[in-house]
């Protein structure tokens, strides 16, 4: 009997470390769309997310879930119940790092669809206020920058109130906001209209197995877009979330 109940006990501790290991690493869950997703490593794809990049600059104690998809909204992650998924997930003490814009400004579809002052609006709201009730920590991030120069080589701001929504979001609800546009459209006008090509998904043919045609596509990153979007993400976690300051790799 007695080497029952000390068995019992072994089990018990053996669980309660198990557990206690679990809680005590935070989570940062990425919800957003295509300039944060993972991509495939496989056959010959340039194509790069900040999202499945970001994790390489953290030590141990932190750890990723990347939930953003190609094309999705603030309303279509919702609708199509991937935001619940994220949900379900959320510990006390996670972070959930949210950054959309892109498809919610695409007045021509109607699932992805959300206006600045209205849907969008109110989407974020309801992001960060579910991320709160499950003891999370909501951080907001404006869109990244399109590589949008004029023919003067201007670079033109694309997302309009969108960004100006999330910043408002974020001062009325005391969010962290990383204002990844405000810093990518610098990052651009420093690069310039040739060199800031290296960023986005600019290739001959041949240049890649995948894309026997070659690409010019000015909103997804390349391999040294999403690390460059990531130094300034880096930057901005510094300036507004300090506490996750400790998990940066030296």
């Amino acid at each position: 009997m007695m080497k029952k109940l000390i068995l019992i006990a072994c089990v018990a501790l053996v669980l309660g470390i198990s557990a206690f290991q679990k809680k005590s690493q935070i989570t940062i869950f990425l919800v957003g769309d295509s300039t944060l997703a993972d991509k495939p490593y496989s056959g010959s794809n340039p194509e790069k997310g900040w999202g499945q990049i970001f994790p390489l600059y953290f030590k141990d104690g932190v750890r990723f879930e990347n939930h953003a998809v190609n094309g999705r909204s603030t309303k279509s992650f919702r609708s199509e119940g991937r935001w619940k998924k994220v949900l379900n997930r959320i510990q006390p003490g996670d972070y959930v790092l949210i950054e959309f814009g892109h498809n919610d400004q695409k007045s021509d579809s109607k699932d992805r669809y959300a206006a600045a002052d209205t849907d969008y609006r109110a989407n974020l709201i309801r992001y960060v206020r579910e991320s709160r009730e499950k003891g999370g920590k909501a951080i907001l991030a404006t869109p990244i920058s399109r590589r949008s120069f004029d023919e003067n080589g201007k670079l033109t701001d694309t997302h309009g109130r969108y960004s100006e929504v999330v910043r408002e979001v974020a001062a009325e609800l005391g969010v962290p906001l990383w204002d990844l546009h405000k810093k990518s459209i610098a990052l651009l006008e420093q690069f310039g209209v040739e060199k800031s090509k290296e960023l986005f998904l600019h290739y001959r043919p041949g240049d890649y197995n995948r894309l026997p045609e070659g690409k010019e596509d000015n909103t997804h990153l390349s391999p040294t877009g999403a690390f460059k979007i990531c130094d300034l993400a880096v930057e901005e976690l510094k300036r507004t979330v300090p506490e996750l300051v400790k998990f940066l790799k030296d």
